[in-house]
């Protein structure tokens, strides 16, 4: 029964992740002739660089944020070697699984004299923060989701964005770890109560931090629009709540290595009613590549500091 499930799990994430391939590879061949007619100017080129740098801050930015989570655990970490740990293991995201970030963070906080409690919830905690934020910068354009989704679609939303914050309350929160330190308890079927640590207040700050994280990511999302088409003031509300949904959709959908293809396919469905689709195939694929860039780049800059230390 295992067995079955877990084949099932791996057909769903291949046929997501097919899916999303055929519509995108389906949209190019239709309008391969818009795409190759999109040209880079000089201006666009440097929209393409504050992109590029726009990102890389975003990343450095998480890593703050996952390194926060970690002292207000009260965990013996430096922020600044937190950084260099996330974005070293941030480009993992995009092996099969998803998840290989999230161990490597694990590992790596452990061996710097972090409880593994700790650094579980911690990399728990942080895509609840993140996926909050989406939602958030989704809501900033409350009146575009309802012209495109009806009221449905914006309840919806403030629903989901309450029950994530809700999620994440010192209350919810330390029952959940109180739940996880009986299992472990249960598990070694030790008699001794394993040492662990408690929330003591709402992680506010760090929601902010990702927050400025997303924010970051969503003007780099349009600063790439502009380096291949005009943007009139009004739109840019509309590209950061496409960026909120189309991120988070391409967080927590299975099958998807780092977003690959979920990204690219919603926001191209968000937005195909207000630019072309040469501008969208293009602004998307080199969205896709500047997030690339700059998380490699984040990786081997923090491996260069790390080597200096």
């Amino acid at each position: 029964m295992k067995l079955s499930g877990s084949r099932f799990k791996q057909f769903i994430r291949w046929a997501i992740l097919g899916g999303t391939l055929f519509f995108l590879g389906k949209v190019l061949i239709d309008n391969w002739q818009q795409v190759a007619s999109v040209r880079v100017n000089s201006t666009g080129w440097a929209c393409l660089a504050m992109a590029l740098g726009v990102t890389l801050l975003g990343y450095i930015c998480a890593g703050w944020v996952w390194g926060r989570i970690l002292r207000d655990f009260k965990q013996p970490i430096e922020i600044s070697r937190a950084v260099q740990i996330y974005l070293k293991t941030n480009i993992a995201k995009y092996l099969p699984g998803n998840v290989w970030q999230f161990y490597g963070r694990v590992v790596a906080a452990t061996e710097v004299g972090s409880t593994l409690s700790a650094a579980t919830v911690s990399v728990l905690l942080e895509p609840l923060l993140m996926a909050a934020s989406a939602l958030l910068i989704a809501l900033f354009c409350s009146r575009e989701v309802v012209a495109s989704y009806g009221v449905f679609g914006l309840v919806f939303q403030w629903l989901s964005l309450a029950i994530v914050l809700l999620s994440v309350h010192p209350k919810v929160l330390n029952l959940a770890i109180l739940f996880l330190r009986k299992l472990k308890q249960k598990a070694t079927n030790s008699e001794k109560t394993p040492s662990s640590f408690q929330m003591e207040h709402y992680p506010l700050i760090p929601l902010l931090g990702e927050l400025g994280f997303l924010v970051l990511r969503s003007i780099g999302f349009v600063l790439t629009f502009l380096a291949v088409s005009s943007v009139t003031p009004q739109q840019i509300p509309l590209l950061f709540s496409t960026f909120g949904l189309a991120w988070l959709l391409g967080f927590i959908i299975p099958g998807a290595p780092g977003g690959i293809g979920v990204f690219e396919a919603t926001a191209i469905a968000l937005l195909h009613h207000i630019f072309s689709p040469g501008i969208l195939l293009s602004a998307v694929a080199l969205y896709r590549l500047i997030s690339v860039l700059a998380e490699a780049a984040g990786a081997g800059l923090a491996w260069l500091d790390e080597s200096r230390g």
